[in-house]
């Protein structure tokens, strides 16, 4: 049987890590600190392994049809990669395909591989609901490229209980930081949008939840058009929404209004990076997440289609998870799902190739399934045309 190699034993990979070791025991945790993989195994029982991380250990053990998880940082995942195409070995990954990732493609679907990436929380699972409101819609009468088409799909994690910051961090705040400095690209009223920087495009957006309607802030995220040919929307059609990005809570940008204006006229010269580092050391001090504070994620993925200014089809699907004392939200949501798109490619059920989340309704509503095991519903809202 193939052998799962898991690289990085990090907050945001323990649950999954424990959920595929209970199940199968061809499971090595590789981590560069070993105190930190027993940790992440703690009384689990099995012929699961736990080594110590370098390229070198990796390549010497990896085997032809096993898979490799790379938790590692981004920068790292092509290197890692491109050891699996050496080997013949799968490969999984939550972060976007990169295009040098991308590039890999027509290697990997020569050796009869799979390379599955963006399985996590976002991208993933927004992924997955996409796919799901999309194959819903395209099979209803009211479905028509031509109608007006608004498309909406945010994330976010904050505490569950709101702090006047509106904001926690579960690890170093210099990310949080960056992601401020990078432009995005979207849809809105019907026009090509960049923005340099968030707070120029914050609104206010009101999720339909479980537990009711809760107003937030939202803004894009990076470049949302490549999303539309992966979700299934051609060029003829008529778009006048389109936009994944980040939720915050409601105030975000009164509390960070600060932060705002330090990153916009503070950082420019040679020592920008440096007060960028301060800021986020202090960051952490002032705000990082309290031992057992539970964290809350909140993903709303949206389709609405309108016809002479008449909606005539709308769905949301709403996910609003909380951390418990055992794992929190945000990592339970990453992790779970990367360890389902193992099973996946150990199942053979994910196709050869260069991919995202998978699209399949069959395989989605598996991956539902799980998620429900771990309190993890997806709340489906059917307006009314």
């Amino acid at each position: 049987m193939p052998q799962i190699h898991w690289l990085g034993a990090g907050l945001s990979s323990v649950p999954g890590i424990r959920r595929l070791i209970t199940k199968n025991d061809n499971v090595t945790l590789w981590n560069r600190t070993i105190e930190k993989a027993e940790a992440a195994t703690k009384g689990l029982e099995g012929a699961f392994k736990v080594k110590q991380f370098t390229m070198q250990a990796l390549a010497d053990d990896v085997s032809k049809g096993d898979i490799v998880v790379s938790m590692l940082p981004a920068t790292m995942h092509l290197q890692v990669a491109n050891l699996c195409l050496e080997k013949g070995a799968n490969f999984v990954s939550s972060s976007y395909i990169s295009p040098e990732m991308a590039a890999l493609d027509e290697k990997v679907r020569a050796l009869d591989l799979t390379f599955v990436n963006e399985v996590g929380l976002d991208p993933g699972l927004d992924h997955l609901l996409a796919h799901k409101l999309m194959s819903d819609y395209k099979q209803s009468a009211a479905f028509d490229p031509g109608n007006s088409h608004e498309f909406r799909s945010y994330c976010g994690g904050f505490p569950a209980i709101a702090n006047d910051f509106k904001y926690k961090f579960s690890w170093s705040p210099l990310g949080v930081l960056k992601a401020l400095k990078s432009p995005a690209t979207a849809i809105l009223g019907g026009e090509v949008i960049k923005t340099e920087k968030p707070w120029d495009a914050i609104s206010d957006y009101s999720a339909n939840l479980p537990g009711g309607s809760e107003l937030f802030q939202s803004y894009p995220n990076r470049d949302s058009l490549p999303f539309m040919t992966a979700y299934g929307m051609d060029e003829n059609w008529n778009m006048h929404t389109f936009v994944r990005g980040t939720l915050r809570l409601d105030g975000w940008s009164d509390a960070w209004s600060d932060i705002f204006n330090f990153v916009e006229h503070e950082l420019a010269g040679p020592d920008g990076d440096d007060k960028l580092a301060a800021m986020s050391e202090q960051l952490w001090t002032d705000h990082a997440y309290d031992a057992g504070e539970p964290d809350r994620v909140v993903l709303v993925v949206e389709l609405k289609a309108s016809r002479d200014g008449k909606v005539v089809w709308h769905k949301d699907y709403a996910l609003d998870s909380k951390g418990n004392e055992e794992f929190s939200a945000m990592a339970r949501l990453v992790s779970i799902t990367v360890s389902l798109a193992v099973e996946s490619i150990l199942d053979k059920v994910l196709s050869v190739g260069v991919q995202a989340a998978p699209s399949d309704p069959a395989t989605i509503d598996h991956w539902f399934e799980e998620l429900r095991n771990y309190g993890d519903a997806f709340h489906l809202t059917e307006h009314t045309a």
